[in-house]
């Protein structure tokens, strides 16, 4: 396959202007200052000494804004150690020359103030972090902490009406929680009952709900008769979300004890999740025993009960019972989601076993039985696939069928991409443009994106577009492109920055983390707050983490669409000199490596997978070991693979002997670094494949198939971004039917995909 490119332009201007705006406004952010260690050390542990340098700090400094940060993070600190009349006394003081912070002091006074049992004190503090200048992080947790003290204050009906003012706005199950604690102060207990009810039922998971359920007994006997029972579809409620939450043996004990309390279709519902229960819990054969054994009228109960079954068998390996039970469901219960379920689960495993006579009849039982639910377009992409890899004529009426009638993000992409394939193939250049031209409009970032980009450099594309299958493609349901980002910082965002700056600078990092992640939700400039929370991190893993979770979507975007700054900060090389020695040791491109490690740990060093795969590249100790005898490390132990100069050794070696094993071909080699090399070879025997793309796309663990176009994805973005200003660096190899000796000659680090 010939070099992925990304080409795009990328734009530093408006990066400039950020940082120019934020200089303007007096905001700096370097290394760790004097007070920043100071109040770190006195937060992590506050002896007498470390409290009384950072007090001495505060008083050296009184005349200015350090000295206000220094008391705000005694008062902030005295509060964590419940010293609440000291906390109150340095917040006070720091209140009035940290007006930024204005809401933070307030919040943290009126806390200390209702942990104090001062409660005609909490309103006039509570109101300033309402009135806050820009939206405030701490605004629900003030309003909750001012409803307890008004209901604690004899005035309960004034707290209900501020809960319910704000009751969308507040968290749960606290919020509830307060409301129970309110009705109750007002001596209206039907009501506190009832929300009471709601924590124990809806949050069983929570520390509130133990609270809820003591409290609901003691209502239960001073209402009597008058007490609100519980409804049968909450009692379930409380037991599903357990068992949502893998909390499997509460689950079931719930379930059971509900049986005898139930009746009808809620009463089969209980019996047969106490089974689901054991299934989740890999309790198998228990499982299916308990489910067999149960009697049930037609029912969507039944109708669950057979889906675990069918869910049972199939891991005890009785692929027939499994297919029985299927298909029954399939007669007794035609339209239910749990016979949907059972036939994507069933098709599944036949699937993943290359058995296209047993999967395609469920995949299509699936879609065409199931037309508006969600799973209906994976199914119908099974079929369309099946016919696209086993050269049927129907295929490219299925592709577009996709298309038109299932938008689902995760299959439109390569749908419309083996649609271009398909036009190539019989030389309709015109169409293949379109298709590939739609895919780098509308993902540019995306694996198909950049593979369109890349067929689009073929000199016979260079035509015009077929008119007819571009309006054919843009009135498919493709996902709205995402504008570029908004890189003019507004007088909100600088204020928000300086915030977290302020409270960072007062040892504070955690809050200045959940200030900004609050000003990506609520200011409409998340990729700022992004770059900014990313910049200041601790490890590139985190800042990559940060940057995922404040600017998502950012594959939809061009490399021009954001700044450098925060592509660098999503795609980074840390560890880069062992990087690029170890890779070219091993005739890797280091491009490649680096995307390889950012999909297995994101640059973490400390990562430890479930698997107790080890470090940046995730090696296993026993394989570690191995490598280690082969390259001469000395003295090898498991903690080594900690170490990330040890473990890219290590790493590239192994990723090395995978391509030499596979003659260079890297989709192979990706594949089998993440599934094993006995799975790659017999997946190879499925088809005949023409292309790596159709190997990629054929891969039929999700996992595996979505883990190689990522880390070749990220290698292509990586490339693009540290290429031109870094020749060292060659491309990754095309596809070889050399030797391993012949690929070693030739060089590994030629482009392919």
């Amino acid at each position: 396959m010939k070099t992925l490119l990304f080409s795009a332009k990328i734009t530093r201007a408006r990066w400039y202007s950020f940082c120019a705006v934020l200089a303007v406004a007096g905001v700096c952010s370097g290394a760790q200052s004097r007070l920043e260690t100071l109040a770190k050390a006195c937060r992590e542990t506050p002896t007498a000494s470390r409290r009384s340098a950072l007090l001495s700090y505060a008083r050296a400094h009184s005349k200015d804004q350090e000295g206000a940060l220094a008391r705000f993070a005694l008062g902030a600190i005295s509060f964590e150690q419940k010293n609440y009349s000291e906390a109150i006394g340095n917040l006070t003081s720091a209140a009035a020359r940290l007006p930024k912070l204005a809401d933070y002091c307030a919040y943290y006074i009126a806390a200390a103030h209702a942990a104090s049992n001062e409660f005609d004190k909490i309103p006039a503090e509570t109101a300033k972090v309402r009135l806050s200048t820009v939206a405030s992080p701490l605004f629900a947790k003030a309003v909750l902490v001012e409803a307890q003290a008004l209901a604690a204050s004899g005035q309960a009906t004034q707290a209900i009406a501020l809960l319910r003012k704000h009751y969308d706005a507040l968290p749960q199950p606290d919020t509830d929680a307060a409301m129970a604690a309110a009705y109750q102060a007002a001596n209206d207990l039907p009501n506190a009952a009832a929300y009471f009810q709601r924590v124990y039922f809806r949050y069983p998971s929570s520390n509130a709900a133990a609270a809820a359920g003591a409290a609901l007994e003691t209502l239960r006997k001073s209402l009597g008769d008058s007490y609100p029972p519980a409804m049968p579809e909450q009692m379930l409620d409380r037991a599903n979300r357990l068992l949502t939450a893998g909390d499997y043996a509460r689950a079931k004990s719930e379930f059971l004890a509900l049986v005898p309390q139930l009746a009808g279709l809620e009463r089969d519902q209980a019996r047969v999740r106490a089974g689901a229960a054991d299934y989740l819990a890999n309790y198998n054969a228990a499982a299916y025993k308990y489910l067999k054994s149960l009697e049930l009228g037609p029912s969507e109960a039944d109708a669950e009960r057979m889906y675990y079954l069918a869910e049972c068998a199939r891991r005890l390996n009785d692929v027939d019972q499994m297919e029985t039970t299927a298909n029954r469901a399939g007669i007794l219960y035609p339209t239910s989601p749990w016979r949907l379920k059972a036939l994507v689960s069933a098709g599944n495993y036949f699937f993943v076993h290359n058995q296209p006579d047993k999967y395609e009849p469920l995949f299509e039982a699936g879609y065409r039985a199931f037309p508006k639910d969600p799973a209906a377009a994976y199914c119908h992409w099974r079929i369309a696939w099946s016919a696209y890899i086993r050269r049927k004529p129907n295929a490219e009426d299925l592709l577009r069928e996709q298309v038109s009638s299932y938008p689902s993000e995760s299959t439109l992409s390569p749908a419309v991409y083996f649609l271009g394939r398909i036009a190539e193939n019989r030389n309709d250049y015109p169409a293949a443009r379109a298709c590939y031209s739609k895919l780098v409009e509308s993902s540019p970032g995306y694996y198909y994106g950049i593979m369109a980009r890349h067929r689009l450099e073929d000199p016979k594309l260079a035509v015009r577009a077929s008119a007819e299958v571009s309006r054919w493609l843009d009135e498919a349901a493709f996902p709205p492109k995402k504008p570029a980002p908004d890189l003019k910082p507004s007088a909100v965002t600088v204020l928000r920055i300086e915030r977290s700056r302020l409270l960072r600078s007062a040892g504070f990092a955690d809050w200045a983390a959940t200030e900004l992640r609050f000003g990506a939700q609520k200011d409409g400039q998340p990729y700022l707050d992004a770059i900014e929370l990313a910049r200041s991190a601790d490890s590139a893993h985190e800042g990559i983490r940060y940057m995922k979770a404040l600017a998502p979507g950012y594959l939809s975007l061009t490399l021009d669409d954001a700044p450098r700054s925060a592509w660098e900060l999503l795609f980074p090389m840390p560890y880069k000199t062992d990087l690029v020695r170890y890779s070219r040791q091993n005739n890797l491109d280091p491009y490649l490596v680096a995307g390889l490690i950012r999909q297995e740990s994101e640059f973490n060093p400390q990562a430890l997978s479930r698997a107790q795969a080890h470090g940046l590249t995730q090696v296993m100790p026993s394989t570690g070991k191995q490598l280690a005898r082969k390259v001469g490390v000395r003295r090898f132990s498991t903690k080594m693979l900690f170490q990330p100069s040890t473990n890219l050794r290590l790493g590239t070696y192994y990723l090395h002997t995978l391509l030499d094993q596979w003659e260079g071909k890297w989709p192979e080699t990706l594949a089998s670094y993440n599934a094993g090399k006995s799975r790659v070879t017999e997946w190879l025997t499925w088809s005949t494949y023409r292309d790596p793309d159709e190997f990629i796309e054929s891969i039929p663990f999700s996992e595996t198939r979505q883990y190689v176009q990522a880390v070749l994805r990220n290698a292509e973005i990586y490339r693009q971004l540290y290429d031109k200003r870094e020749s060292e660096a060659k491309a990754v190899p095309k596809r070889s039917t050399a030797s391993p000796k012949e690929a070693r000659k030739r060089s590994h680090t030629r482009a392919k995909s």
